[in-house]
């Protein structure tokens, strides 16, 4: 059990990887289920599952059930993630990671005909205690594949020939991309001129 509660308003950086190290992300499907996962489960009301909700309609539902937390930006790399979160309503990170976490091994585990947990233990958390730490974090998690040096294949020390796949919010930062996931505002409100 986390000894500090998460407290609305405030910022968390969040973070778990595959256990034994495991590829979280074994292609792109795997990326674009997790990011769908992201949004889906961000939400105060029961989803039922990615499933279920193809039948329903999923803008109608969003659109009327509070978020639990908000995205100020995030990284998913081959085997880890890390995201700067902020909850919105009480209990606000616990919920939408357990529904995260429980939504995306039972897809993993489905497809890859596995069984068992997919993370590392529960996932970490660090509180963000003052503005610089955020500003530092915000570019940490945004240029995470730099750090890493993600390339479109893996490195020595991993198989050859396996393709890597990875994303962040970086793209949507730069406006590159047309994405409105996260919420910018809270970094790019520093800064008088982004270019």
């Amino acid at each position: 059990m986390r000894k500090e509660p998460f407290l609305i308003g405030k910022y968390y950086h969040i973070y778990n990887r595959g256990t034994d190290k495991r590829i979280i992300f074994s292609d792109v499907f795997d990326l674009q289920r997790f990011i769908q996962s992201m949004e889906e489960f961000n939400v105060v009301d029961p989803t039922g599952g990615i499933y279920n909700n193809k039948f329903k309609n999923r803008e109608k539902f969003r659109i009327s059930s509070p978020k639990l937390v908000d995205f100020v930006c995030y990284c998913l790399n081959p085997n880890h993630y890390h995201f700067i979160l902020s909850p919105l309503v009480d209990n606000g990170i616990e919920k939408f990671m357990q529904k995260l976490g429980a939504g995306y091994t039972k897809y993993f585990n489905e497809k890859y005909q596995r069984s068992g947990v997919l993370f590392q233990g529960r996932y970490k958390s660090i509180y963000i205690s003052s503005d610089k730490y955020l500003m530092y974090l915000s570019a940490y998690i945004n240029l995470n594949d730099h750090i890493h040096r993600l390339r479109p294949w893996r490195s020595k020390s991993m198989d050859k020939g396996v393709k890597l796949f990875w994303k962040s919010s970086w793209g949507e930062y730069l406006g590159k991309k047309k994405e409105n996931f996260c919420n910018k505002s809270i970094i790019l409100d520093r800064y008088k001129d982004v270019n």
